[in-house]
C-alpha cells in the first residue's frame, strides 16, 4: 500500500530486543496485533491510533532507515545508532530516549592466549593491529581514540569471537555482560559503549509531523537522555579472576565450516563422509569444533564472511553457498578464491522479485517501467549488493539506487524498495508477503572453496588433498 503523508511510520526491532519491546509497546497501549517472535509478518497497523503504521526489520536496518526518511520513528539498540552517526555525523537520526531495557555493551576484546590483561598491555604489545567487528565505524573510531599507529578493520557479519587469536588481534562486539565474553575463551579488555534499546527519530518528520500523540505514550517510560561516549571507557572491576591459557600448537590446515540454516545440512554431510567432528550439532555449536585429525583446525563463521576471509588467507578452505562466492567475485574479479567442489546440499535460488500489485512480469518489462518514468530511480533492496548490481547493468537497468539489507530483505517491498533480489527454497515467503518471482538469477548449493596460495604450499597440499578426496566421496 502506499503510504499517506499523514501516516506515521515505526519501525521496530526483529531479534535480541523484539520480546522486550513488544512488551513495553503493550505496557503503553500502543501494541501491535501480531507482533512476536512467532510472526511471520511485516506490516503491523495499530488499532489505538488508524494512521499509525509499523514494519518489522532487522535491527540493524532501522537506524538507516529512520535517517532516510522511510521511518518516523524507531526502536534499535545504541549500539547500531552510534555505528551510523559515527560513520555520518550529519545523519537525520534523533535520539529521543534510552528505554531502559536490553543491557549489555560494546566491548574490545582479545584472546587468553595473547597473555595480556588490559588495553595497555596490548598498546605495548604490538604496533601493528587487525579489528574485526560488525561495527567497521565505532573499530575505527576506537583505533583512533587510541591512536594506534598502524591497523586495519575487517567488517564481518557476525560471530567476531572465534576470529582472534589466529585471524584478528582484537575484535569489536556486542555481548550481554563480561561472564559472557570470558566462556568463549576471550578477554574483556575495553568497553566501548552501554547499549540499551532506544527510541529514536527522524529530524524531518520531528519538526514537520504532529507526533506527540505517539511521543506521549512513551513519557512514563522515558529516561533522561543518556549521550553514546564512543571513546574508550575502561571496563569496571571483574567478578572472575583471569587465567591465562598456554598457546594451542598451530594446526596446518584451516577450514571454516558455516552457522546458522546451514549447519545441519553441513553437520549431516561431513559425518556421512566419515569427518567426525564434536560440538558442530544442532544441539550444540562450538564455534572451534574438535576433530581426530591433529593438523586440521576448524573454526565456525558466517558463510557470508568466508570469501574474503579465504581470500585474506586467515582459512585455506571454507564452506560456504555459491551465492557468497559469486557475491564476493563479482566484487573482487582477481581474488585468489576458487570453488573446488559443488557438495550439491543447501540448495536455495536467487531470484528477482516485485510486488504482485505491480504490472511486470519480467524484467524487461520492469525495464519498460523505467523508461517511462514510472520508477525513477528503481529502488533494489538486497544483501547481494554486487550480484544485484552486475544483474541490473546486464540487463541495462538504468537508473536504479541500491539498498543494502542484513535480513528480512522482503519486508521492503513495496513501501521502500520496487525490486528485491533475494535466496528463496519454496517462494512460500515471499507469497506470503504479496511478492512475485520475475526471474530466477542462478541456483546455489554448498560449495567447497579454497585459497588458490594454500593449494599449491607445499606444506599444505597433501593434507588439503586429503580433505577434497574425502568431501567427494559424499557427491550425489
Amino acid at each position: 500500500m502506499k503510504y499517506q503523508s499523514d501516516y506515521i511510520k515505526f519501525a521496530l526491532p526483529k531479534g535480541r530486543f523484539l520480546s522486550a519491546t513488544a512488551n513495553l509497546l503493550k505496557e503503553i497501549a500502543l501494541d501491535f496485533k501480531g507482533y512476536s517472535g512467532k510472526t511471520r509478518q511485516y506490516r503491523l497497523q495499530s488499532a489505538r491510533f488508524p494512521r499509525l503504521l509499523a514494519k518489522i526489520f532487522q535491527e540493524k536496518d532501522i537506524p538507516i532507515q529512520v535517517a532516510i526518511g522511510n521511518y518516523d520513528l524507531g526502536i534499535c539498540g545504541l549500539d547500531w545508532i552510534e555505528e551510523l552517526t559515527v560513520g555520518y555525523p550529519a545523519s537525520a537520526v534523533i535520539k529521543i530516549s534510552s528505554l531502559n531495557y536490553g543491557e549489555g555493551g560494546v566491548y574490545a576484546v582479545a584472546s587468553y592466549q595473547m597473555g595480556i590483561s588490559s588495553i595497555d598491555e596490548l598498546l605495548a604489545k604490538q604496533d601493528n593491529w587487525r579489528i574485526v567487528s560488525e561495527y567497521p565505524n565505532l573499530a575505527q573510531s576506537f583505533a583512533l581514540n587510541l591512536r594506534m599507529k598502524t591497523f586495519k578493520i575487517f567488517p564481518i557479519w557476525g560471530a567476531a569471537e572465534v576470529y582472534p587469536p589466529e585471524d584478528a588481534s582484537l575484535a569489536i562486539l556486542w555481548a550481554k555482560n563480561e561472564n559472557e565474553i570470558q566462556t568463549q575463551g576471550l578477554i574483556p579488555l575495553m568497553k566501548l559503549l552501554s547499549v540499551t534499546a532506544f527510541l529514536i527519530a527522524n529530524r524531518e518528520s520531528l519538526e514537520n509531523k504532529d507526533l506527540n500523540q505517539i511521543l506521549n505514550c512513551f513519557s512514563p517510560k522515558l529516561v533522561a537522555k543518556t549521550q553514546a561516549n564512543t571513546a574508550v571507557i575502561a571496563s569496571q572491576e571483574r567478578s572472575n579472576p583471569i587465567t591465562f591459557r598456554p598457546p594451542e600448537k598451530a594446526k596446518e590446515v584451516k577450514l571454516a565450516l558455516p552457522d546458522g540454516h546451514q549447519q545441519p545440512p553441513t553437520a549431516q554431510f561431513l559425518k556421512r563422509v566419515g569427518l567426525n567432528l564434536e560440538g558442530y550439532t544442532k544441539e550444540m555449536l562450538n564455534r572451534r569444533p574438535s576433530t581426530d585429525l591433529d593438523w586440521l583446525a576448524i573454526k565456525v563463521i558466517r558463510p557470508q564472511d568466508m570469501p574474503l576471509q579465504v581470500a585474506n588467507g586467515n582459512f585455506d578452505l571454507a564452506i560456504t553457498g555459491k551465492d557468497w562466492l559469486l557475491e564476493h567475485l563479482y566484487r573482487f574479479p582477481s581474488s585468489p578464491v576458487m570453488e573446488l567442489l559443488n557438495l550439491g546440499f543447501g540448495r536455495v535460488r536467487i531470484v528477482a522479485a516485485v510486488s504482485k500489485d505491480m504490472p511486470v512480469t519480467n524484467i524487461d518489462d520492469l525495464s519498460s517501467l523505467i523508461q517511462n518514468g514510472k520508477l525513477t530511480p528503481l529502488r533494489v533492496a538486497s544483501e547481494y549488493i554486487n550480484i544485484a548490481d552486475k544483474y541490473l547493468r546486464d540487463n541495462y537497468i538504468n537508473p536504479y539506487r541500491l539498498i543494502p539489507t542484513w535480513g528480512a530483505s522482503e519486508a521492503f517491498l513495496p513501501e521502500d524498495a520496487d525490486l528485491l533480489i533475494d535466496n528463496i527454497q519454496t517462494g512460500k515467503t515471499l507469497a506470503q508477503h504479496n511478492l512475485k518471482t520475475i526471474e530466477v538469477l542462478f541456483e546455489s548449493t554448498a560449495r567447497l572453496i579454497g585459497n588458490k596460495d594454500s593449494l599449491s604450499s607445499p606444506d599444505k597440499k597433501e593434507e588439503i588433498e586429503f580433505l577434497i578426496q574425502t568431501l567427494r566421496r559424499g557427491l550425489p
